[in-house]
């Protein structure tokens, strides 16, 4: 009887894993970089272009002393400078990673453009949507690649699963549920502390990307709650959960950023004809299956979120650059990525359903 309730797991045969293309794309040539921004990420950025191999010819940053830090650890080659201006519209230069917090980032972005410049934009894009489009609208206009730092699309698990929904492995995507244990109190005294929703902006975006890229622009309605987890000792919530509507679906996703001990990640992703899942420790080291009516298959991925997902994003545009394809992180469509951070903040702060787009700014989502 209660095999009828599928209280039971049948056994599952082990069966190969399909081999996809989850690894980071690699361009044909070498377009030179400059990079604008040398604060904390910078390092990701600039030891994922060194182990790829990129040709990065400059390292910019309003304080001197920085981008010569940066420099001699990782480019020695590449030269140092604190004129923002003159790095934007350097002739030798054909693409610009723009790395500053939002509200710098835009003005820098534009200049970048009209400077003729293919530009990788730091996470997350924009404070509006319609900024973003703005932005969008300017690129193809000038024919050029404008692209978002969204590393987590080339993480090993999340690229694995997003490339098996894409060959239609598991089907219809019917669910998506995922969940983020972590500490993230080494916020504590930086500036990060002072973006009141920097659980569902800042780091959830990664999520609500991955979810876009995995139904598109889909979503019809987000649900969000955040609260303060006891015996925290920074200044904003590190505890959100979100659920989102899109025909034929759901998916839920849970953030508990004050887990001290005992970090867990996990994802179960499940469609019509299959479930794929990962789990793991952290985002670093996550085990994948996938299954099917087949069997069970185990893909041994090689590769971490660190640096994997930073070759990623730049060489996604760099080959766009190339080709004349759009890259998988183009600006268009992240747009939908962050509609979703938006609902969810203000469905957080409302206490009621949102629909994806009716929100049209971070400002307007946290009014």
């Amino acid at each position: 009887m209660t095999e009828a309730y599928s209280l039971t797991a049948s056994a599952a045969a082990d069966i190969p894993a399909p081999v996809l293309p989850y690894e980071p794309p690699m361009p044909q040539g070498r377009l030179p970089i400059g990079l604008v921004g040398a604060g904390g990420i910078s390092a990701a950025h600039l030891d994922a272009y060194r182990t790829a191999g990129f040709d990065v010819r400059v390292i910019c940053n309003r304080t001197l002393s920085r981008a010569v830090e940066r420099r001699d650890a990782f480019f020695p080659q590449a030269e140092a400078t604190d004129d923002i201006a003159a790095t934007l519209s350097r002739p030798d230069i054909a693409v610009l990673d723009i790395t500053p917090h939002p509200a710098e980032r835009t003005p820098l972005i534009e200049a970048a453009l009209l400077s003729g410049k293919h530009v990788l934009s730091q996470k997350p894009f924009v404070h509006d949507l319609d900024t973003g489009a703005r932005l969008c609208d300017l690129a193809e206009d000038k024919g050029l690649v404008l692209a978002v730092n969204q590393n987590g699309r080339w993480s090993p698990h999340m690229s694995y699963i997003r490339e098996a929904v894409r060959a239609g492995l598991i089907g219809q995507v019917q669910s998506v549920h995922l969940s983020v244990h972590w500490d993230h109190s080494w916020i504590r005294g930086t500036s990060f502390e002072r973006i009141e929703d920097l659980i569902l902006y800042d780091f959830a975006i990664h999520w609500f990307d991955f979810l876009t890229s995995l139904i598109g622009p889909a979503a019809t309605n987000v649900m969000a709650t955040r609260a303060r987890a006891g015996g925290q000792d920074v200044a904003v919530p590190l505890l959100s959960q979100t659920i989102v509507e899109f025909p034929g679906g759901q998916a839920a996703f849970l953030f508990d950023a004050a887990t001290r001990f005992g970090p867990q990640d996990r994802s179960i992703i499940t469609g019509t004809l299959g479930t794929l899942a990962a789990h793991g420790p952290d985002l670093g080291h996550q085990t994948v299956t996938l299954a099917t009516a087949a069997g069970l298959a185990r893909p041994a991925l090689t590769g971490t979120w660190f640096n994997d997902g930073f070759r990623g994003t730049m060489g996604a545009l760099l080959c766009a650059a190339e080709t004349g394809q759009p890259p998988l992180n183009g600006t268009r469509a992240n747009l939908d990525s962050l509609a979703l951070a938006f609902a969810a903040i203000a469905a957080a702060r409302r206490g009621t359903a949102v629909r994806p787009g009716s929100i049209r700014s971070l400002a307007q989502a946290q009014s």
